[in-house]
Order: structure tokens, then C-alpha cells, then sequence
């Protein structure tokens, strides 16, 4: 049994490591320092909301053997199959965006200069599929996603005041329900749950191989995921609420620029991880992107094709990062507000992509045995209806800020 999951395992604990991405990095160090460690126990309610989601494109992508986007055109029509696949494409250049925000701004730690750095992850991104075969690429992925981990032995480092700690497994809103509070709560939301990874995985599903019979151990590959990312998030969280408690955090490289004078191997641990997080995201949502064009388009789009075989589907990754890295490059670019607010847009129009989900894994004759049970649909749309509830009450904090005072 172990084999033969090792050798089914790989989209989901990639797509759910990978959603700890720079701006998900930068998040947690913001929320840490800001608010200490009363958003741990939203973090781990996160973890099977996002669970919750991503197996149903494990069920979707292995019987139906298409991407979440050609799925949407045939079940939906022309017109929602575009409304979701600009509203993917939008969501993913401005996320990839932030992916290199976070690479550049680490690598300033260490003197790399933005632009050579640019250079150096659109090189290694699209060398990675140089070989034409998708379990080369997995590997290489399944490597970053270990380093993705430093976080964790990065805390062992000082000490944690673990009363405290525990204190933030406890539901409570100890500085309230304003909209800063309300603000961070989105972030965190949309940087656990994020539309590009519903697309992702399913393409990775069906350019895996994966069948029917291989649910069940994808089932766990993506459990495994979101326990890991949850992990990398609590432990983001405390680090950052430890050492710079009700700091001015305003990213998580100067973040760990303000720890390297504490703490010189958890300030170099942090940035480590902040470019292994942008990384990783830019590897990912290019791919999503580049996938779901592929499948409305026809061309040829697996990561076993070399590119010769396929131009159109490496041509387009190249070029929606290609066009994010620019972004970066523009002189006195608002970059840290950018990240923070990417993540809130992406919690806002993730009920549509969610609600297509759901919709598609009520269809019995697109899924068979596989549609959703009740439990299934019920705690769905409880995630879709609180999102939007939540969406709804930002926009009320912000224009009566004293709603909630």
C-alpha cells in the first residue's frame, strides 16, 4: 500500500504546500506580529475547509479525465466557461505577481539585485519541463515543497511561550470584529482557499493518469497537503508573534530583516522560506493558468509533451510570468499592498469558482457514484455561504468602521 500511494501521491500535497505561497507567507507574518497567536485556531479551521474543496477535484479530474475549465465549458456553456476562465487568468497574474514580490524582496536579504532574480526563476521554471515528462517535474516540485517546511525547525530555535501558544487554539476575538480584523480574516481565507488551486489540481489529476481506482489514495495525498500547510502557517504565525509581537510588520522580508538582529538563522530561515513559498506559487498558478487555456483552446497542454509539441501551452506560461515580473520591476510599485489585498480578491471570487464545483459534483451523469453525498453538499455550501458573508461584512466595515466597534 505505501508504494503504491508514493506513487500516486504528489498533486495535493503540491497544490496544498504550494498555497503557502509569498503573499500566504506574508500573511501569517503580518497576522502574527499584529494580532499574536488569536488567529491560530482560524488556521485550523482552514485546514479541512481546504480539504474539503480540493478532494472534490480529485473525484472531478479522475473520472471525468478533464481540467476544471474544459469541465465548466461543457457542463455550462461559452459564456460562464469564460467568465471563469478570465476570472482564473485575472486572479492568477495578480497572484503570481506577488509570488515574485516575495522572491525579489527575500533576495535582497542575501544582495541579489530584483532583476537578476527574475531572470534566474523564469529560467529554472521553464527548465524544469525541459525533460517533457510530468514525474521529472513532480519530483523537482516535491523537493521545494520539503524546503517549504523550514519554518517548523526555524521556531525550535528560541523560546515559545507555548502557554500562549495553546492560549490560540481557543475560538476568540480578542481585539474585536473590526475591519482590520475583518481584512486579516479574508486574507487568511483567501490565501488557504484560493480558485487557481481548484484548476490546478484537477489538470494535474488528469495529466498525472490518475483513475478511479486511484481516488482513495488521492484522497489522502491531499489530506496529507492540508495538514502540511496548516503546519507551515501556525508555526509562520508563531514565530513572528514571538519575536516581533505588535511589531510594524509590513512583509515578511523586512519581517525577517527586523529578526536577523535577535535571531540571525531564523531571519535567514524566513527568507529562505519566503523565496521557496514564491517559488513554488509561481510554479503552480502558472501552470493552472497555462493548463485551463490549453483545454479551452485544444491545444496540446501535459507537462509530457516537450515544448515543440505543445507552443501554445508554454508560450502562455512564459508569458503570464513574464508579465507578472515586469510588475515587480516598475519603479515605487505599491508591492506590499499588492500582496495583502491580492489575497482578499482572491477570497471574493472564490464562491464562483467553488460554486461551479459544487454544481459539477451534483451531476450524475458527469460523475456517477462519485457526486457529492449530502454531508458533502451541506458543508459546502456552509464554506460558499460564509465566504460570501464575510466578503459582505468587509465591505460593511469599511464603509462604517465603527459597525463592530
Amino acid at each position: 500500500m505505501i508504494s503504491i500511494f508514493m506513487v500516486i501521491a504528489g498533486p495535493g500535497i503540491i497544490v496544498m504546500v504550494a498555497d503557502n505561497d509569498a503573499g500566504g507567507i506574508t500573511t501569517y507574518t503580518v497576522t502574527g506580529a499584529l494580532f499574536l497567536f488569536s488567529f491560530i485556531w482560524i488556521e485550523v479551521i482552514l485546514g479541512p475547509v481546504a480539504y474539503i474543496c480540493q478532494e472534490m477535484t480529485v473525484r472531478l479530474g479522475a473520472i471525468t479525465k478533464r481540467g476544471h475549465a474544459e469541465a465548466i465549458f461543457d457542463a455550462f456553456g461559452s459564456f460562464w466557461g469564460w467568465f471563469s476562465l478570465i476570472d482564473l487568468t485575472m486572479t492568477d497574474f495578480l497572484t503570481i505577481t506577488t509570488e515574485f514580490i516575495g522572491m525579489t524582496a527575500a533576495m535582497l536579504i542575501f544582495g541579489v539585485p530584483p532583476l537578476l532574480t527574475v531572470i534566474a526563476v523564469i529560467c529554472l521554471i521553464m527548465g524544469m519541463v525541459i525533460s517533457g515528462r510530468y514525474w521529472t517535474w513532480e519530483k523537482i516540485v516535491l523537493a521545494f515543497c520539503v524546503l517549504n517546511l523550514i519554518f517548523i525547525p526555524a521556531s525550535f530555535l528560541f523560546n515559545v511561550p507555548l502557554h500562549a501558544v495553546l492560549g490560540g487554539f481557543i475560538p476568540s476575538f480578542p481585539y474585536g470584529l473590526g475591519s482590520t480584523v475583518i481584512f486579516f480574516i479574508m486574507a487568511n481565507i483567501g490565501t488557504t482557499i484560493a480558485p487557481w488551486m481548484i484548476f490546478f489540481q484537477q489538470s494535474s489529476v488528469v495529466d498525472k493518469g490518475l483513475q478511479e481506482k486511484d481516488i482513495n489514495y488521492s484522497r489522502l495525498d491531499t489530506a496529507i497537503g492540508s495538514f502540511f500547510t496548516i503546519i507551515v502557517a501556525v508555526f509562520c504565525i508563531i514565530i513572528f508573534a514571538t519575536l516581533l509581537p505588535h511589531a510594524n510588520v509590513q512583509s515578511a522580508a523586512a519581517g525577517a530583516l527586523q529578526i536577523m538582529p535577535m535571531n540571525r538563522y531564523v531571519g535567514i530561515a524566513v527568507a529562505v522560506g519566503l523565496f521557496d513559498a514564491g517559488l513554488l506559487g509561481a510554479i503552480c498558478i502558472s501552470l493552472a493558468s497555462a493548463w485551463a487555456w490549453g483545454e479551452v483552446f485544444g491545444w496540446p497542454h501535459s507537462l509530457n509533451h516537450p515544448f515543440k509539441a505543445a507552443p501554445g501551452f508554454y508560450v502562455f506560461r512564459l508569458l503570464i510570468l513574464g508579465g507578472a515580473a515586469a510588475v515587480v520591476l516598475i519603479p515605487k510599485a505599491p508591492l506590499i499592498l499588492i500582496t495583502l489585498f491580492v489575497q482578499v480578491i482572491a477570497v471574493t471570487l472564490l464562491p464562483a469558482a467553488l460554486t461551479f464545483l459544487l454544481l459539477l459534483l451534483n451531476q450524475e451523469e458527469v460523475v456517477g457514484k462519485y457526486k457529492n453525498s449530502r454531508i458533502q453538499n451541506i458543508l459546502a455550501v456552509i464554506i460558499v455561504v460564509t465566504i460570501i458573508v464575510m466578503s459582505t461584512i468587509y465591505a460593511m466595515t469599511t464603509i462604517f468602521p465603527n459597525l463592530f466597534a
